[in-house]
């Protein structure tokens, strides 16, 4: 880009007026899933023997039979047809990141020489994408592409544009899962089973356990124009050059403040068109960092979370460009600011009440809290490094550990009040359970209401803390899909609630009474799972040394840290729940590991363009123009006088050369280290190479770049800067 277009692209981005949008007539709670097959939907469109069998099967589990699967497509179809669809999509997950959909039309003969829109209980059912062409890690070879797109009915179907979209699970020909969905699904079942068993010491009532999750996307807009401008956000989602803004977040003002016209625009346009498709959209606002914004939704069961989540990331970028935005998901975006993260707010429910939730009314409630909490806690513990590769990624390392963001280690914060109970179980010998209610606190002003005080408090530096009714797993990066968090940790809570249930009922089958040894076992859990809990300053260095001498993973190379996935524990966690094959689980680290190498790939070679096609021309342009200047004040003054004229901008002369030669000779070593790591066949090998050679020049070249930045003519500069990306108008 010349800098004359530069300035242009920059002038236009700072005129631009807020697009206009039609608020609805309705109240949220009347268009609030307007395209979702809903039950009442189901109800209206279903007949009432159809009906009754989904919501078994929806609610239950029980099996879909093809009578039921042709019926509900019929019904389904024309609610569709009645929105304007005339398409419909298996939506899926694959390990990509995204989602993918293959859009077939109601389009059949019928046999006149005409057609007929037609949809059957086999196509809602199953479908067959190419499954050679996603990441597979070699389940599927290029010649075995045989794959199956399947029916998740408790995840409803919805309407986009004119398509109707249906969400389903994506596995092999030979039974493995391809995605996120399918061992999401088996990982919820295993918590559901284990935690129900777990609940009836306390409440033989209980039918299940639902699993629920509660997201907070964090993300950036930027003017789509000045997106452009910079191949490196075009291509690779951040700024891999810059010099930070003279300001930046430094003064706390945009965190909570008031929302640009723009973005509240933006926004508006966003949560209606979220709601209608389902997601409940409840809280948005600034974030910490210039352009950085947040959405959170009401908490849902968590497979249906993750696929609103996902919906959601893809409608973001659907409305942001219709407002002349572009949505910035990586998780680092721009260096010296604060990155993206996706908080999940984790808990456990059933069809009574809330499982982590306290103080109970009785000692009974206090002790079933106390229970679930302690095994969470053991579950984080026994798999802390393997929560910590369900999170890690090339894009999530620029953030984790950055003094802004939850640090490279899992450990949890439970708070005072907490702490003190814990304490107080594994010292005492009596069965009670010390917890105070919520606290009042006066402000001493007459106009202001008594401030309810929380149990606990915040720990922002904590990446897996208890909030009161809740685990918040802070370590989520913006643009992973939830479900791989969700996965590892219901699994990990399964397991531990399976080993707790057999060591209780083995003294109950010596004799023991059943509260009794669920207190022994839980006073025994306190004890062992007491490294993971940490309620300090997660970003210092002497946490990180205290760390390692408890034993917790502190490993903090992205694809070391993805080994932990075949660790022996973790391996067996896995097949103990059936969640995970030690097959599936080796043929996804392959693909972690090659989607690590190609991102850091793609970096470098984006990388090494600008610096030698963009910014080392401009550099030698303006070195050249004072080098004229230098020759010419040479030619107008004498010798003496010169010299007191010219030592600034000789200077400046020898301050490029410095910084271009280290350029020019980095760049091409990052060529080298390139090809070196690129000759390596297997994918781990070549992941650690690119960490270990190509990553870290990337950011000692980028250092010398943004010097330049700061001497180079401002006209000259060829790329948009922090300043003007980063403040919208």
């Amino acid at each position: 880009m010349s800098s004359a277009l530069r300035f242009q692209v920059v002038g236009e981005a700072f005129k631009k007026r807020p697009v206009e949008v039609a608020a609805p007539k309705e109240r949220p709670s009347e268009f609030f899933a307007k395209y979702v097959f809903t039950r009442d939907k189901m109800q209206k469109y279903l007949p009432a023997d159809i009906f009754t069998k989904m919501v078994d099967v929806m609610e239950n589990g029980t099996t879909l039979d093809m009578h039921t699967a042709d019926a509900v497509a019929k019904g389904m179809k024309q609610w569709a047809m009645e929105l304007g669809a005339t398409h419909i999509t298996h939506w899926f997950q694959p390990l990509t990141e995204g989602t993918a959909e293959k859009h077939d039309g109601f389009v059949e003969h019928d046999g006149k020489g005409g057609m007929v829109e037609e949809f059957t209980g086999k196509l809602l059912v199953q479908q067959e994408p190419d499954a050679s062409s996603f990441p597979s890690g070699g389940i599927r070879s290029t010649f075995e592409a045989r794959g199956y797109s399947a029916w998740d009915p408790a995840s409803p179907v919805f309407v986009l544009g004119d398509t109707l979209m249906i969400p389903t699970v994506f596995i092999a020909y030979t039974g493995e899962a391809l995605d996120y969905k399918a061992p999401l699904k088996k990982a919820l079942h295993a918590v559901d089973k284990a935690a129900t068993d777990v609940a009836h010491y306390f409440y033989p009532d209980v039918k299940k356990v639902i699993s629920n999750l509660g997201w907070e996307q964090e993300y950036f807009l930027v003017d789509e124009d000045l997106y452009a401008a910079r191949p490196d956000l075009l291509m690779t989602g951040r700024t891999l050059m810059g010099h930070d803004s003279a300001k930046n977040q430094q003064m706390d003002d945009h965190y909570f403040g008031s929302i640009p016209e723009r973005v509240a625009a933006f926004m508006k346009d966003l949560e209606i068109q979220a709601l209608e498709l389902g997601i409940p959209c409840k809280t948005r606002h600034n974030e910490v960092a210039p352009n950085q914004f947040e959405l959170a939704p009401i908490f849902e069961e968590t497979n249906l979370a993750v696929d609103h989540n996902m919906l959601l990331m893809s409608l973001m970028k659907k409305v942001a460009r219709k407002h002349g935005f572009r949505v910035l998901l990586h998780e680092k975006p721009f260096a010296g600011i604060n990155g993206s993260g996706k908080h999940n707010n984790w808990s456990l429910t059933t069809n009574t009440g809330i499982l982590l939730h306290a103080p109970g009314k009785t000692q009974l409630d206090n002790l079933r809290f106390i229970t679930f909490i302690v095994e969470t806690l053991m579950a984080v513990w026994r798999h802390n490094g393997l929560l910590k590769a369900s999170i890690v990624s090339a894009t999530n390392a620029h953030r984790l550990g950055a003094n802004e963001a939850p640090p490279a280690i899992i450990s949890s914060f439970l708070g005072k009040q907490l702490t003190d109970v814990l304490e107080h179980l594994e010292q005492a010998d009596d069965d009670q359970i010390p917890f105070a209610s919520k606290q009042e606190f006066n402000l001493g002003v007459p106009q202001i209401p008594e401030i309810l005080i929380d149990n606990t408090d915040r720990n922002r530096t904590s990446p897996f803390a208890f909030t009161g009714n809740r685990f918040e797993f802070r370590a989520v990066g913006a643009e992973a899909n939830c479900a791989s968090a969700m996965i590892a940790l219901n699994a990990a809570v399964a397991e531990a609630l399976i080993d707790f249930k057999a060591r209780v009922d083995a003294l109950i089958a010596e004799g023991m009474e059943p509260l009794k040894a669920v207190l022994k076992v839980v006073r025994e859990d306190i004890k062992t799972c007491k490294p993971i809990h940490f309620d300090g300053n997660g970003y210092s260095e002497e946490w990180k040394q205290e760390a390692a001498r408890r034993g917790l993973d502190v490993e903090a190379s992205c694809p070391l840290v993805i080994d932990r996935y075949l660790d022996e524990d973790s391996v067996a966690m896995f097949a103990k729940t059936h969640v995970f094959t030690k097959s599936e689980l080796e043929a996804r680290n392959e693909i972690k590991w090659e989607t690590y190498t190609k991102k850091i790939q793609i970096e470098a070679r984006i990388f090494g363009d600008l610096c030698l096609n963009h910014i080392i021309p401009v550099a030698t342009r303006y070195q050249s123009q004072l080098i004229d200047n230098v020759h010419k004040l040479n030619e107008i003054f004498p010798a003496d006088v010169a010299d007191g004229l010219t030592g600034d901008n000789i200077s400046l002369i020898k301050q490029i050369s410095e910084h271009a030669s280290y350029i020019t000779t980095h760049v091409k070593q990052l060529i080298d280290a390139r090809r070196i790591a690129n000759r390596l066949t297997d994918e781990r090998e070549k992941a650690i190479a690119y960490h270990d050679t190509v990553a870290p020049l990337l950011d000692s070249i980028r250092y010398h770049v943004d010097k330049l930045e700061l001497i180079v003519d401002d006209e000259l500069w060829p790329l948009p800067k922090y300043r003007e990306i980063l403040f919208i108008r």
